[in-house]
Parts: structure tokens; C-alpha cells; sequence
């Protein structure tokens, strides 16, 4: 059973909200006087991301089961809100590298750790893959995973196309399960407060029973934070979830900036796990908010065999660590995540180059531009990385086109955020339309084609049979 310490009501009562902060001589961007009214005091509910965004960031997802399962029960006794065990590159790593079944995993950890609800972050139409698949195939997968033990659906699209997370969310919801729908933050000329504040709104008009601020590269400021979770929670009744990588040194000052905003919720990592380019430390986090109006309720005591496991642990995968593992302050200008940094390097080593990684690095955020501003998280980051990669290598910018590119400018990943460059998209594209629906829906033709030839995708009572594509056009990034 969880393990909780005394919960300290007297201390709530007393303190339920803070005093408004203001200075006089500080002053905000627009000039107006520096306001902060720390939200009213609530338990903070805690996810802990080592057993997948940890490992992933900081040992390119190289963990294996058989490391997971020793200590099982003690993470499930902590009494976290949920533990993130699944989804994203885990998939793909455990088939193309550990040799392991994904899905034995998944069955092995919720035999384990029956008394926490266990989360997985989905992609959106592109499932745990790196493009869309076609509605059933989406169907069931989430149907498939949701019998096998997954509670919590975190579902989010690179481009914050809400088209695109829609069905998504719609199955998890008939499966009888939780709905987290994310914001990928980012920061640039198109993007702010006011848009994300929007899409918060119809996320919950779609039904979502809580809802993430998904900070994958570290880019959220802590004043930011306070003023983003402050404007969501004046506009959605639906609990709001922060999630901040380490990267750029600042997601523990955001984190509680953010709590201070009216947070419910937050992601960390035990802390051999954490930092770099993973996230805030759990232990860290839980004790500073101890005695006051926003404590866990979680022993710090329970954490001390877990860190001390995942402490050793962490030797055996030496490999594997990128030597960008620690606190990246140029991410604040290049916005490129720490799991998309570490790939550029590889990419670059491969090619005898990575004395040519500054002129990537500066690279990157004119492809961004001419892109429209996409956020940078898969699949978006290695389509942007891997094509400032070739403009740099092959001395010409654009002179190799990547497929990914094209159909990024053709709309098969989804609506851009901001105007595409139309020269940049003449050349990717030539005389081709972009596609206006939703990208999913041009896949019903090419599988209604494919069911007549392929047995396996035969209709069976109403449903297609469930056969999963390996993401065979992958372009980097686990």
C-alpha cells in the first residue's frame, strides 16, 4: 500500500494562500507592476518519469525490464499519483535494440506495481511512431495497451494540431480510461500565453480529464510559468500537470513557480535518473515542499533504497550516456531538447563531424523559422535536425531535401503553427498540393487498398485485426 506521511491540515488552515508579492522597482516586460498571488494550498500529486522519460533522456531509453522489476514494489509503495512506465521511444527500443516484447514489459510491470496507476505517453495519430497511422490501427493499439495495464494516456502532437489527438482521445475515453491531453510548450514570434490558454479550453471541451503542460526542452521560464498555470486555471476546471526537462537549468524554479500558479500536478525523476537533460529530482522536490501549503505527503524515507538501487543501476548503462548531460544553457537559443541534442552529435560523429556541431546548432533555428515555428519534440525535431544537419554537411543549404521535409510542407504531419517559408516550400514540394484535412484521413484509401490484399487486415467483428507497424521511415531520435 502507498506509504504517506500525517497530512498537515493545521498548516493548510492556517495558510491557505500566501501574501500578494509586489515590488515597485521591479518591473515586467510591459512595464506594469511584478504580481504574484500564490494559489491556495493542496497536496501536490507527483509522477514519476524514471522508468521511462528518465532513462530515455539521460541512456537513450537502454533500461531493461529485468532492471525494472527488482524494484517494482518500492516504487509502487511510495504513493505516487501515477508512474510513467511506457510509450514514447520505449517501443522502439525494446525492438530494435533490447530485443525485448514492449508489451511483456508492460504486463510484467503492472503485475508488479498493482496499487499505482501506471502512464504512458502517447503521440497523438502517430501512436508510439514517428508518422500517422490510420484510425483503426490507432483504435486498437490504445485498446490493446489499456487492457495490458496502461491507466493514464498522456497524448500530445508534435504541432499541436488538436486534429490530430482527437481520436486518440476519444478511444482512450470508450476504453474507460484517463485522458491527460498536453501542450508541447515552446517559444516563439507565434506562439504565447494567449494561444495556449485557447487550446487548453478545447482540449477540455473535448473531455480531457487532466491536462499537461508538456516542456520538452526546458524553454519554460519560471515567472512564465507562473503567469501560464495562473491564466489555464482561470480558464479550464480540469487539473493542470507541469512537465519540464532539466535541460536548461531552470525546471526546479519552474516547477515551483508553477505550483505557486495553482499547479496540480507535477513530473520528476528519482534523482540518479534526473537532471541534465531529464527532469527536476523527486526527493529534491518533495522536500521542498515540506511544511508548507503544497506538501506531497510522500517519505522522503521511502526514497532512500529507490535511489540507491537506480544509483547502481545507472553504472551498468555507462555507454550509453551522451556527454550532453548536464545543464545546456545555449537550449535557451537553440530550443533543441537534450534527446535531440545527443542525436545530432551521433549523427555527426557518424559522418567524422562533429567539429561542425555550432554551425548545426546554429542551423537549426533558421529551419525552425522556415518551417512555421514547429515545437520541438518528435517527430518535429528530428525532421528539423536531421535537415539543418545536410544544409550544413553538404555546403548548400535545401541542396538534399529529406522525404520528412517534403511531407512536412506537404501537411502529412499536420497544420504548422506559424507561415511557412514559401520559397523554402516551392523547392521541397514543386508543383504538389499540401494536403487541407487532417492528415490521418488520406490513409483510409491506401488501407482500404491494403485490406484486399493482406488477410491480417480483415475486418473481425467490426475491428481490424492488430497488426503493429514498426516505424520503418524513422529519422533519428528514439
Amino acid at each position: 500500500m502507498a506509504t504517506r506521511r500525517p497530512s498537515r491540515t493545521q498548516a493548510s488552515k492556517k495558510r491557505t494562500t500566501g501574501p500578494a508579492v509586489r515590488t515597485s522597482k521591479t518591473r515586467a516586460r510591459s512595464g506594469s507592476e511584478l504580481t504574484i498571488q500564490p494559489a491556495a494550498g493542496k497536496p501536490i500529486l507527483i509522477t514519476d518519469v524514471a522508468l521511462r522519460d528518465g532513462h530515455q533522456s539521460l541512456l537513450a531509453t537502454r533500461m531493461r525490464t529485468e532492471d525494472m522489476l527488482p524494484i517494482a514494489q518500492k516504487l509502487d509503495a511510495v504513493g505516487y499519483w501515477s508512474l510513467e512506465v511506457w510509450g514514447g521511444a520505449t517501443f522502439d527500443t525494446c525492438l530494435r535494440f533490447l530485443k525485448e516484447d514492449p508489451w511483456e514489459r508492460l504486463r510484467a510491470l503492472r503485475a508488479a506495481m498493482p496499487n499505482t496507476k501506471l502512464q504512458m505517453l502517447l503521440r497523438g495519430q502517430n501512436l508510439v511512431g514517428y508518422r500517422h497511422y490510420a484510425d483503426d490501427v490507432l483504435e486498437r493499439f490504445i485498446e490493446r495497451s489499456a487492457a495490458n495495464g496502461i491507466d493514464v494516456f498522456r497524448i500530445f502532437d508534435a504541432l499541436n494540431d488538436i486534429r490530430n489527438v482527437e481520436r486518440a482521445m476519444r478511444e482512450v475515453k470508450a476504453c474507460g480510461k484517463h485522458v491527460e491531453a498536453a501542450i508541447s510548450y515552446t517559444v516563439s514570434p507565434v506562439h504565447s500565453i494567449d494561444r495556449f490558454v485557447d487550446m487548453a479550453k478545447q482540449l477540455e471541451d473535448l473531455g480531457t480529464d487532466t491536462l499537461c503542460i508538456k516542456d520538452m526542452a526546458g524553454l519554460l521560464a519560471p515567472l512564465d510559468a507562473y503567469h501560464l498555470i495562473h491564466r489555464i486555471k482561470a480558464a479550464v476546471k480540469v487539473p493542470i500537470h507541469l512537465h519540464s526537462h532539466y535541460t536548461s537549468g531552470m525546471a526546479s524554479m519552474t516547477s515551483l513557480m508553477a505550483i505557486l500558479g495553482g499547479l496540480d500536478m507535477l513530473d520528476t525523476s528519482i534523482s540518479p535518473l534526473a537532471g541534465g537533460t531529464s527532469h527536476p529530482p523527486t526527493e529534491t522536490l518533495v522536500a521542498s515542499l515540506r511544511n508548507t501549503p503544497y506538501d506531497t505527503g510522500l517519505d522522503l524515507a521511502s526514497f532512500l533504497p529507490i535511489t540507491e538501487y537506480f544509483r547502481t543501476v545507472r553504472r551498468k548503462y555507462r555507454q550509453f550516456e551522451s556527454e550532453f548531460n548536464g545543464v545546456d544553457a545555449e537550449i535557451l537559443t537553440s530550443q533543441i531538447p537534450g534527446g535531440m541534442l545527443s542525436n545530432l552529435a551521433a549523427q555527426l560523429t557518424e559522418q567524422n563531424a562533429l567539429d561542425r556541431i555550432k554551425e548545426v546548432l546554429d542551423e537549426v533555428p533558421r529551419v525552425r523559422k522556415e518551417m512555421g515555428y514547429p515545437p520541438l519534440v518528435t517527430p518535429t525535431s528530428q525532421i528539423v535536425g536531421t535537415q539543418a544537419t545536410l544544409n550544413v554537411l553538404t555546403g548548400e543549404r535545401y541542396k538534399v531535401i529529406t522525404t520528412e521535409t517534403k511531407n512536412y510542407f506537404l501537411g502529412f504531419y499536420g497544420r504548422a503553427p506559424g507561415p511557412l517559408d514559401r520559397d523554402i516550400m516551392a523547392r521541397a514540394i514543386g508543383d504538389d498540393q499540401p494536403i487541407k484535412t487532417r492528415p490521418a484521413d488520406r490513409l483510409e484509401p491506401e488501407l482500404e487498398a491494403a485490406r484486399k490484399e493482406l488477410p491480417c487486415l480483415s475486418r473481425h467483428g467490426g475491428r481490424p485485426a492488430f497488426v503493429y507497424p514498426v516505424p520503418h521511415d524513422r529519422t533519428g531520435l528514439l
